[in-house]
C-alpha cells in the first residue's frame, strides 16, 4: 500500500491554537504557565507531525498485513506495534495530558488532542493501545486511592503496562446495566473476587507489555440492579504483589474478533475468575446501605472525554482520506477541460466535480476540527480554571456538545471517506491505495463509546432537560448571541443569513419535539433523535467555523 499519512503541515492546528481560541487563558494556568505558551505551538506540533510520518506511518501497513492473531490463549500483535508503543509512552506522548507525580509536566488537553489526531491518522489500529491506556490511567488518577495510583500509574505511563476499559458483555451492550459480572468481598480490605466475561474489549490483550490493567465494571454481591448498582474495579491480567512482583490472576483471553478493519487492534473476549482466583481492587467506596454504587458515575465522569476522543478519531481518518485524495488528484492526469476539449490533458484536481468533492471534504474536516478542539479547550477550563463559575460553565458546555462532537464526525466520516474513494476512481477500490483501508478502519467509530443512536437519545432525553433545561438554554443563548453580535459582518452577510435561519429552525425543532413529552408522543422522539442531533451539530459547527 502507498504511504497513508498525508498531513503536509500543521497550519490549521496553529490557526486554532494561536489565532482563534483564547488559549493564552489556558497557558496561564498554574500547571502550564512554566512550560507552554502560544509561541511554542508550532515547535511542538511540527516535529510531532514529522514523527508521525517517519515513525508511526510505517507501522500502519504492518498492522494491515500482519493482523493480530490468537493461539493457545495468547494474542500476537503486529511486530512493529510493541516498539512504537514503548517509544510513545517513554517519550511522554501517550499520556502527556496526565500530570502524576512530582515535577510532572502536563500538556493542555487541546494541544494533546492535536498530537492524538495525527497519531490516529497515521495508524488508526495502533491508536487504541495508546488511547485506552491513557483513558484507564485517567480514571485511576481521578478516583483511586494514593496507594493504587502509586502502584499502577508510573508503569502505565512509561509503557511497562497497558490499560483497557471492560464494559461490554454478551447480554449487555449499549444497556450496561444488564451486566452479569459479579464482585465478592474478601478478607482483604478493598480487594474483591471477580467473576464474569467481557467481549469486544479493544486492546484487551497484547504481547508487548508486561501487564494489562483492566478497568472492569461488575456488581458487588447484594448491590441493586441496573446501572446504579455497578462498581468499578482495577483487575490486572497479572496480580501485583506488595513487593511489585507479578503472579497469575485468573484472567484469560478466550479469543479475538475477526473484524472489518483495524486488523492490528486486538479486540478480545476475556474470562475473569474461571478458577475462582481472579481478584480486583475496588475504586472508591463500596455500595451504600441502599445498594447504590459509584462505578457508573466514575465511568461517566471520564466518558465525555472518551466520546470526544472518538469524535477526534473520526476527524483524523476523514482528514487523512481527504488529504490523500487531494495529493492523488494532483498527480493523476485524465481528460481535458470542458472549455477546451482540444487542449492538453489535465490533472483531475482541475475537473469541477473533483474540486467540489475535495472542497466538501476540506470544509467538513475544518468544521469537525473546530468543534472538537473548542471542546477540548473547555476541558482545560473545567479542569484548571481557578474560578468555580468558569469551571461550571465549561462543564455545562461540555455536557451539551459532547454528543455532537462524538456523533457528527463519526457519522459523516463514512460518507466523506467514500467521496475520497470516488475521487480516485477505480484505484480507490484497490488495496494498493490507502483510502480503502481508511474506510474499513473508520466504521467502528460511530459504534464505539455508545452508538450514535445512543448519543442522540442522550442528547434529546438528558441534555435538553438537564437542570430543568437551563444548561441547554444557556448553550443555545450563546449561539443566538453570537449570531446577533455578528450577523452584519462585512463579507459574511450571506453566510450569517443562512446561519440565522438554521438557528431559528433548530429552536423550532426543540420546541416542537420538546412538546411531545406532554402530548403523549414520546414514542415518536426516537424517530427524529439522530436527525435532531445532526442538525444541532451542524449549528455548533457553523458557529465554530464562522467564529
Amino acid at each position: 500500500m502507498s504511504a497513508n499519512f498525508a498531513y503536509l503541515n500543521t497550519r490549521d492546528f496553529e490557526f486554532i491554537a494561536q489565532e482563534w481560541l483564547p488559549t493564552e487563558q489556558v497557558f496561564a494556568y498554574q500547571d502550564f504557565v512554566d512550560y507552554y505558551s502560544k509561541d511554542d505551538v508550532k515547535s511542538i506540533l511540527e516535529p510531532f507531525r514529522k514523527m508521525a510520518k517517519e515513525v508511526i506511518e510505517p507501522t500502519n501497513e504492518d498492522g494491515n498485513s500482519n493482523p493480530c492473531s490468537f493461539a493457545n490463549g495468547k494474542v500476537t500483535t503486529p511486530p512493529t506495534f510493541g516498539p512504537l508503543f514503548h517509544k510513545m509512552q517513554q517519550d511522554g506522548w501517550g499520556t502527556a495530558n496526565i500530570g502524576y507525580g512530582e515535577d510532572a509536566m502536563t500538556m493542555p488537553n487541546f494541544l494533546f488532542a492535536m498530537t492524538q489526531e495525527m497519531t490516529a491518522a497515521a495508524n488508526p489500529a495502533f491508536m487504541p493501545y495508546i488511547g485506552l491506556t491513557t483513558g484507564s490511567a485517567e480514571l485511576i488518577e481521578a478516583f483511586a486511592s494514593e496507594e493504587l495510583k502509586e502502584m499502577f500509574l508510573p508503569k502505565m505511563m512509561d509503557g511497562t503496562w497497558a490499560g483497557t476499559m471492560c464494559l461490554t458483555e454478551a447480554t449487555a451492550g449499549s444497556d450496561v446495566g444488564d451486566i452479569l459480572s459479579k464482585a465478592y468481598p474478601t478478607d482483604e480490605p478493598g480487594v474483591y473476587k471477580i467473576k464474569g466475561n467481557k467481549i469486544f474489549i479493544t486492546g484487551g490483550d497484547n504481547d508487548f507489555t508486561e501487564n494489562v490493567i483492566h478497568l472492569y465494571l461488575a456488581r458487588v454481591e447484594g448491590a441493586r440492579e441496573g446501572t446504579g448498582g455497578i462498581s468499578l474495579f482495577i483487575v490486572p491480567k497479572l496480580w501485583v504483589n506488595p513487593d511489585g512482583s507479578l503472579t497469575d490472576n485468573d484472567v484469560q483471553t478466550t479469543g479475538i474478533e475477526h473484524k472489518m478493519g483495524q486488523f492490528g487492534s486486538a479486540t478480545a473476549s476475556l474470562a475473569m475468575g474461571e478458577n475462582n482466583n481472579c481478584r480486583g481492587w475496588l475504586i472508591g467506596d463500596p455500595p451504600d446501605e441502599n445498594g447504590k454504587a459509584k462505578g457508573m458515575a466514575q465511568m461517566f465522569q471520564c466518558m465525555n472525554f472518551a466520546r470526544l476522543g472518538t469524535g477526534l478519531l473520526g476527524l483524523a481518518v476523514t482528514a487523512n482520506a481527504v488529504y490523500n485524495a487531494r495529493e492523488y488528484t494532483k498527480d493523476r492526469v485524465q481528460g481535458r477541460p470542458l472549455t477546451d476539449m482540444r487542449g492538453a490533458r489535465i490533472p483531475i484536481i482541475q475537473h469541477e466535480d473533483i474540486r467540489r468533492t475535495l472542497m466538501h471534504g476540506k470544509a467538513h474536516v475544518e468544521v469537525f476540527r473546530a468543534m472538537i478542539m473548542k471542546t477540548f479547550f473547555m476541558f482545560d477550563v473545567r479542569a484548571k480554571d481557578p474560578d468555580p463559575d468558569k469551571r461550571e460553565a465549561a462543564n455545562n458546555f461540555i455536557e451539551i456538545v459532547t454528543p455532537m462532537t462524538k456523533a457528527y464526525p463519526t457519522d459523516e466520516a463514512w460518507i466523506l471517506i467514500g467521496e475520497a474513494i470516488q475521487a480516485y476512481g477505480g484505484y480507490g477500490y484497490c488495496e494498493e491505495y490507502p483510502v480503502s483501508q481508511i474506510a474499513r478502519d473508520s466504521k467502528i467509530y460511530s459504534i464505539w463509546e455508545g452508538t450514535n443512536y445512543i448519543q442522540a437519545l442522550d442528547f434529546i432525553g438528558r441534555k435538553w432537560t438537564m437542570k430543568q433545561g437551563s444548561v441547554y438554554a444557556s448553550w443555545f443563548k450563546q449561539v443566538q448571541d453570537f449570531y446577533e453580535a455578528n450577523k452584519n459582518t462585512a463579507g459574511l452577510e450571506k453566510e450569517f443569513e443562512k446561519f440565522g435561519k438554521a438557528v431559528s429552525a433548530l429552536n423550532e425543532i426543540q420546541m416542537a419535539i420538546g412538546g411531545y413529552f406532554g402530548a403523549g408522543k414520546i414514542s415518536l422522539m426516537p424517530l427524529f433523535a439522530r436527525r435532531i442531533l445532526t442538525a444541532s451539530s451542524m449549528v455548533y459547527g457553523a458557529w465554530c467555523i464562522l467564529e
